[in-house]
């Protein structure tokens, strides 16, 4: 399976790389604020890419970051959008006083389609890999493909690509068809939307999260499994279905692209949000 690694590099802080595994956790609990900063101003996100993708592999990811701040779609408000699905972490900045503001955007893709540290990685070649991108107002994503391994944090799609894979545990429900026919990729789309949701609610260790700092419950986190309304372990939820490939998604995005994409927590409700 593939793996995606971020790295914030602002003006004064760095926050060391995320893995998949801080996302597997139990049970969704109320998030407590812990008067830290939220990411805030300009953020450029750059993708990396190492090993070998395929131009339209590389399209679903960056569809998907564009699609963040879309605003072509607003006008049909009757498809669900991912910028709407967005719109459930901008919700955290509205409860701050101090007004913050966030714009994302997609900055370089930068490819290493020859693997120029190899193809079994350590935590410090990714920060190696980290540091090709800019430093500065900057997300950094480390992309690797399905046969590169990475010390530490390589898992099955079992554990990273439900529900278009079976589970590792728990009920064995049939997959679902993945939206853009790539279950490496549209299960990377999962992880990363529940990555940059906690990044920026909780980019420093001390924002939005439950649970212990160096392993928190945080945006979506605290919603594990739930994709659509009616959700139980095993089942994702209510989704729409695509009449001609009868692929299953929630959101819509850019130059036509549909994504699954997970519930975030509504600090407003205080409940997990779906988009359906």
């Amino acid at each position: 399976m593939l793996k995606l690694f971020i790295e914030i590099s602002l003006i004064q802080f760095s926050l060391a790389v995320r893995r998949l595994s801080e996302l597997v956790q139990d049970q969704p609990e109320l998030l407590k604020y812990h008067d830290g900063p939220l990411l805030t101003g300009r953020i450029k996100i750059n993708l990396i890419w190492y090993g070998n993708f395929k131009p339209s592999e590389r399209a679903i990811i960056a569809d998907f970051v564009t699609s963040l701040s879309s605003k072509s779609l607003s006008s049909q408000k009757s498809q669900p959008t991912v910028a709407q699905w967005w719109s459930s972490a901008e919700k955290y900045y509205h409860l701050d006083s101090r007004k913050p503001s966030l714009s994302l955007s997609l900055g370089k893709q930068i490819l290493d389609e020859h693997c120029s540290l190899g193809k079994s990685l350590k935590d410090k070649q990714i920060i190696e890999l980290v540091s090709k991108g800019d430093q500065k107002d900057t997300i950094n994503v480390v992309l690797t493909a399905s046969d590169v391994t990475v010390e530490g944090s390589t898992q099955c799609p079992g554990q990273c690509a439900w529900p278009f894979y079976r589970p590792i545990y728990g009920p064995q429900s049939p997959p679902l068809i993945a939206p853009n026919d790539n279950v490496g990729l549209d299960g990377m789309v999962i992880n990363l939307a529940s990555l940059f949701a906690g990044t920026v609610t909780n980019p420093f260790g001390n924002g939005y999260f439950q649970g212990q700092a160096k392993a928190p419950l945080e945006a979506s986190s605290a919603c594990p499994g739930i994709y659509g309304k009616g959700a139980y372990p095993g089942y994702a939820g209510k989704l729409l279905v695509d009449s001609s490939t009868g692929a299953s998604y929630n959101a819509h995005g850019d130059h036509g692209s549909k994504y699954l994409l997970p519930a975030l927590y509504d600090p407003a409700t205080l409940s997990c949000k779906t988009l359906v």
